[in-house]
């Protein structure tokens, strides 16, 4: 019979005697302890500052906050093992408002897709998104971030999708120490009603930023603002919220998370602060 089972597993009689050994029963016993202790270190990654991540997060925080060093084959093992689970992207649910009406201007795009310029500051990236929360509430984020460093630099939450979501967003940009302009910096959005609307674009000139637009119905033209929501969705105990303060709250401190303890991979391993400090030393 075990000759008829080992023929049909395709395994040979010595291999399994060997798989039923006590030398075989101790190595699997020892391999398993050392993966439980590995899993509880990637467990305290995973769950660090209690937003979810997958395994490249998991390494760079490891390294950056626990100085441990593990390769990604190593850690993709033990998710897998342990049933570890990474939050999965959602597609974006943001939709084009309105039309602009012919007091609304639309500008170029200047930008043309150039995001990684390398310089803090350069590049600032802005759009609005949806957020579903409670019991079918809705409320609305606003965010301008910099296309060099991945930094959020300003956002605005609200229940009411006004011109003042857009505007009082670069009030706080503004308001900002971090945020300092350099020669010929833009800010790039779609072209949504809020980004044509007279009163955004006074404000733009006031800030001394030049302003480019998206292609209509192109999304590609302003990319890593979106992929920036659909992380944040993901990883943002959003659903949780039952009003819109404790929304607010989770919205900043996943902002402040994001930005000093969210290591990222194509920032050379470095949380967005990190990397804009990089920047300003290596100029």
């Amino acid at each position: 019979m075990v000759s008829y089972l080992c023929e049909v597993a395709g395994v040979s009689r010595s291999g399994y005697y060997n798989y039923f050994s006590e030398k075989s029963k101790n190595q699997r016993k020892q391999k398993d302890e050392k993966d439980e202790t590995v899993k509880e270190i990637i467990l305290k990654a995973f769950h660090f500052k209690g937003r979810k991540k997958g395994a490249r997060q998991i390494k760079m925080t490891l390294a950056g906050q626990f100085n441990v060093v593990y390769n990604l084959k190593r850690i993709r093992r033990i998710m897998k093992k342990y049933a570890i689970t990474c939050p999965i992207r959602k597609a974006n649910p943001y939709r084009r408002m309105m039309k602009a009406t012919q007091e609304h201007r639309v500008v170029p795009n200047l930008l043309n897709r150039e995001f990684k310029q390398g310089i803090p500051g350069k590049v600032l990236l802005t759009d609005i998104t949806y957020l579903f929360y409670g019991k079918g509430q809705k409320a609305y984020l606003s965010a301008i971030k910099d296309s060099s460093t991945n930094e959020i630099l300003a956002y605005h939450v609200s229940d009411r999708i006004t011109m003042d979501l857009a505007t009082d967003t670069i009030l706080k940009l503004k308001k900002n120490r971090n945020f300092k302009k350099v020669q010929d910096s833009m800010i790039h959005s779609d072209q949504g009603t809020h980004y044509t609307h007279p009163d955004f674009q006074k404000l733009v000139k006031k800030l001394g930023l030049r302003q480019s637009m998206s292609r209509r119905g192109n999304c590609w033209d302003n990319a890593p603002q979106e992929s920036f929501f659909g992380h944040f969705k993901d990883e943002a105990s959003i659903k949780a919220c039952t009003n819109l303060d404790e929304l607010k709250s989770e919205i900043k401190q996943y902002m402040t998370y994001y930005n000093h303890y969210r290591y990222q991979w194509n920032l050379k391993r470095m949380t967005p602060v990190q990397y804009r400090d990089h920047l300003l030393k290596a100029g």
